[in-house]
């Protein structure tokens, strides 16, 4: 591991100008400029361009690399699995060896990393023999938190080969589960690499503060002060509450050498979660039953929902590099999330787009979560703040 970074305004923050007045700009943390900066970035391939929704058409790969640094709150994707080989499924037969298409997954890693935000989420659907595999390859960059099982359970008449094969035939257990990994970007520094503890053991740094003092201030110790959550915090072991979150920014702004800090939303990864959902990483979402119009690796909705539900705020940018029939774009659009879809075939991608152009929410304007919160818009801020803030929100 390699040793913490000193804390650099020009490393954290290279695309913003050193004198640009920013009296009048939005805050930097805005989903509203970072979605119009996608678009622009991407304007000629797009078939589709509504006020919450862009559809793409084209390869997602050359795509991706187009779009903004730290933009996108939610990576969730369904690439080829490579390892079943249907020829209905664009790409699914495209490489001969393992290994290439790992190295081809490497390069989408590796910008699924950069677009996304410090306190994202990426989702990757992949076939149960590839799921080791693109594990150890996603861990450079990201932090592999899941292993999600999605059993798909369904009524009898239709669990299609599973119902109809020869199970005395079979040699190893029958594949019927796929393979969802969960993640996070990571970023070295801290014992988890959290992205999340190193903003925070910069920002106490820049306060002045101990971690014994500020642990002091917000109460967040037992009998004895060792360092309580703070110290946990900046491990990387977990993370605020949204009150913990607020005592302790008032305690870092109360120093006076902090001027202003990012809302919870832009630092904090959500994961909202009670009893009454999916809360293992075992789902049991039954499969997409077939219809005119079914894309062939289409995904439930409910199952797509849940996954942008727990883990974006309303507002959020939702990124789906192959869009297939659509229905990411459309569970994100329900959930009042904004949806970035790319699909290379030209049929599919002009599907998403009329299924995308038929949601009421595609239009609607949606807030970014930094300023719905309270129902208020963030204020003005000056040049200055406006550069310190943007030190905080941008990660590394």
């Amino acid at each position: 591991m390699t040793a913490p970074k000193s804390f650099s305004f020009h490393a954290r923050c290279p695309n913003l100008p050193h004198d640009e007045d920013l009296s009048n700009a939005p805050p930097v943390n805005s989903r509203e400029q970072a979605f119009k900066r996608i678009k622009a970035a991407i304007e000629p391939e797009l078939i589709l361009s509504a006020a919450n929704a862009l559809v793409a058409n084209g390869d997602s790969l050359p795509l991706l690399r187009k779009l903004p640094d730290r933009s996108v709150s939610l990576v969730l994707t369904d690439p080829p699995y490579h390892a079943t080989k249907k020829r209905n499924i664009y790409g699914d037969t495209a490489f001969a060896e393992d290994q290439h298409y790992l190295e081809w997954m490497a390069e989408y890693a590796v910008e699924w990393r950069r677009v996304l935000r410090s306190n994202g989420s990426l989702f990757c659907f992949c076939d149960s023999s590839m799921s080791g595999r693109l594990d150890v390859l996603f861990s450079k960059n990201f932090n592999v938190l899941s292993h999600v099982v999605w059993t798909k359970p369904n009524d009898p008449g239709f669990d299609g080969w599973k119902g109809k094969m020869k199970k005395e035939a079979l040699r190893q257990w029958y594949p019927h589960s796929e393979r969802i990994l969960f993640a996070e970007p990571a970023t070295e520094g801290n014992l988890f690499r959290s992205p999340f503890a190193l903003f925070l053991r910069d920002v106490r740094k820049r306060a002045g503060l101990s971690m014994h003092q500020l642990t002091a201030k917000i109460g967040a110790h037992g009998k004895v002060n060792h360092g309580g959550a703070v110290s946990n915090w900046e491990d990387g072991r977990n993370t605020p509450s949204r009150e913990q979150y607020e005592k302790m920014r008032k305690a870092l702004m109360e120093t006076g050498k902090v001027e202003l800090m990012p809302p919870y939303e832009d630092v904090v990864r959500p994961f909202v979660m009670d009893a009454s959902k999916e809360f293992t990483d075992v789902w049991t979402f039954p499969s997409v039953r077939p219809y005119k119009g079914k894309h062939p690796a289409e995904k439930p909705a409910a199952m797509l929902e849940h996954a942008i539900e727990a883990t974006t705020f309303p507002g959020d940018i939702v990124l789906d590099c192959f869009g297939g029939g659509g229905s990411t774009a459309l569970a994100a659009l329900k959930l009042k999330r904004r949806t970035v879809s790319m699909e290379i075939e030209a049929t599919w991608a002009a599907e998403i787009a009329s299924r995308v152009e038929d949601a009421t929410e595609a239009d609607a304007p949606f807030l970014s979560p930094a300023r719905n919160g309270n129902g208020h818009a963030l204020p003005r801020i000056n040049g200055n703040k406006a550069r310190q803030l943007a030190l905080f929100t941008v990660g590394k």
